[in-house]
C-alpha cells in the first residue's frame, strides 16, 4: 500500500537515459578502462571489496558506466556478479602465506622480520600536487626508469614483493599472552546466497562487514572510539600483499596433491588487539586482549582496521551500545541496500503523499471552523 504503478512516460525515460549518456560524453573525452585500473588503485580495490567479485578489468569498466559513483558501480558489479556460475570452490587460504607488501605493528615496534612501509599515503603531505596536470607518458616512463635504476636493484625489489613473514599475533600467543587459535572447519555460511537472519554466524558477520560501504564501516568504528561502543583498540598487525589460490582437481579424488594454483589476490588484514579487564581469583584483576579480524579486498586498509573494531564489537553484544548490535550494525552498512532504500524514496508516492495532504487540509479546515465559533460565540 502507498505506492503506485507508474504507466506511461516511456518516450521521457528514453530521453533521460540518452541524457545520461550525453553528460558522460558531452565533453568528448573517451576514458579508457584501462586508465580507471591503472589510475585509480583505490577506487578499484574498494569497489571490488563491496562487490565481492575480485576483477580489476570489471571494476573498471563499471566505475566507468557509473561515471566514478562507487555505489553505483558497486551495484553494476553485484548484478553481474550474480549472473555468474559458481564452478569450484577455493582451498582454504592461509594469510600466513600472504606476500606482504606492506606491514606494520602499532602494538610492537621490532616486530620479527620488521616493519615494511610499502606503498602508503601516512607519510605524505596531502598537498595537492600541480605537477600532476603536466604529467605525460614520457614522464612517467622517465620516472620508471629512474625509480628501476635506483639504490634497490629491480631483482632484489622483485624478490621483496614476495616476502612470506609470520604473523605477530603467534609471537604472543606462544608467550601466552594472549589464548591460542582453534582452527574452525565449519563450512562458512553464504550470505549471497542465504538472506542474513538473527542472531548471525561469524561467518555472516564478516562477510557483511566485508561487503559493507567503506564509509559506512569507518565511521560506526568510529563511533565506537568516541565513546558509543566500549573498546579502545590498538594495531596488532596490518599486512598488504599477495595470497595464493588453490583449487582441487575437479574429477580426481581429493588429496593434497591434487591442488592446482589459479592465481592470487591482492588484500589487506588486519587483527586488533582489544585490551579489556577480567576479575580473576579473589577478586584479583588482570590485563588481557582480545583480537578483533578484519580482511578484504585490495589495499583498503582503513577498512580492514574498521572492520576489526566492529567484529570484535558484534562478538561481544552490549544493549548499551548501537554498534555492539549485530542488525543495527549489518543493515546498515550495505551500500546497495541502502542506496537503494534511500533512492526509493525518488520513486512516486502520489498515493501516501496525497493521504497526507487531505490529512493536514481536513485538519486545518477543522481548526478554522473551530475558530470562527469561537469568534461567533465572542
Amino acid at each position: 500500500m502507498g505506492y503506485v504503478a507508474v504507466k506511461g512516460g516511456t518516450q521521457a525515460i528514453e530521453e533521460s537515459i540518452k541524457r545520461l549518456k550525453y553528460e558522460r560524453l558531452h565533453k568528448e573525452q573517451v576514458l579508457e578502462t584501462g586508465q580507471i585500473e591503472g589510475g585509480m588503485r583505490g577506487l578499484i580495490d574498494q569497489v571490488m571489496s563491496e562487490s565481492s567479485l575480485y576483477d580489476e578489468k570489471l571494476a573498471a569498466l563499471a566505475i566507468k558506466q557509473a561515471e566514478g559513483n562507487p555505489e553505483e558501480a558497486v551495484f553494476l558489479l553485484r548484478a553481474y556478479r550474480s549472473t555468474l556460475p559458481r564452478k569450484y570452490c577455493s582451498k582454504i587460504i592461509e594469510t600466513g602465506e600472504m606476500k606482504v607488501e606492506r606491514r606494520i605493528s602499532a602494538s610492537f615496534k621490532d616486530i620479527p622480520g620488521g616493519q615494511i612501509l610499502g606503498a602508503t599515503t601516512d607519510y605524505t603531505h596531502r598537498l595537492l600536487d600541480f605537477n600532476l596536470m603536466k604529467e605525460t607518458e614520457q614522464t612517467v616512463k622517465e620516472w620508471l626508469s629512474s625509480y628501476a635504476s635506483g639504490n634497490i636493484p629491480f631483482d632484489e625489489l622483485q624478490q621483496d614483493l614476495d616476502l612470506v613473514l609470520p604473523k605477530v599475533l603467534d609471537y604472543l600467543r606462544k608467550e601466552g599472552l594472549i589464548p591460542p587459535l582453534e582452527n574452525n572447519d565449519a563450512e562458512p555460511d553464504d550470505v549471497t546466497r542465504e538472506s542474513l537472519e538473527f542472531p548471525s554466524s561469524r561467518s555472516q558477520r564478516l562477510q557483511i562487514l566485508t561487503r559493507g560501504e567503506t564509509g559506512a564501516v569507518t565511521s560506526l568504528a568510529y563511533a565506537v572510539i568516541r565513546g558509543y561502543g566500549a573498546l579502545h583498540p590498538t594495531v596488532g598487525e596490518l599486512r598488504v600483499g599477495s595470497l595464493p589460490i588453490n583449487i582441487e582437481h575437479p574429477n580426481e579424488a581429493r588429496s593434497g596433491e591434487d591442488e592446482y594454483y589459479i592465481g592470487e589476490i591482492k588484500a589487506t588484514e588486519a587483527e586488533m588487539l582489544m585490551p579489556f579487564m577480567t576479575e580473576k581469583d579473589k577478586g584479583r584483576k588482570e590485563l588481557e586482549f582480545e583480537i578483533g579480524y578484519g580482511l578484504c579486498f585490495g589495499q583498503n586498509e582503513t577498512k580492514a582496521i574498521a572492520m576489526g573494531i566492529l567484529d570484535n564489537c558484534l562478538e561481544h553484544p552490549d544493549s548499551s551500545f548501537p554498534s555492539h548490535n549485530e542488525e543495527f550494525v549489518l543493515l546498515h552498512i550495505d551500500s546497495v541496500e541502502s542506496t537503494g532504500f534511500i533512492s526509493h524514496l525518488k520513486m512516486p508516492h502520489y498515493v501516501t503523499f496525497q493521504s497526507k495532504l487531505d490529512s493536514v487540509r481536513k485538519t486545518k479546515a477543522a481548526n478554522a471552523e473551530e475558530r470562527e465559533e469561537v469568534q461567533a460565540y465572542e
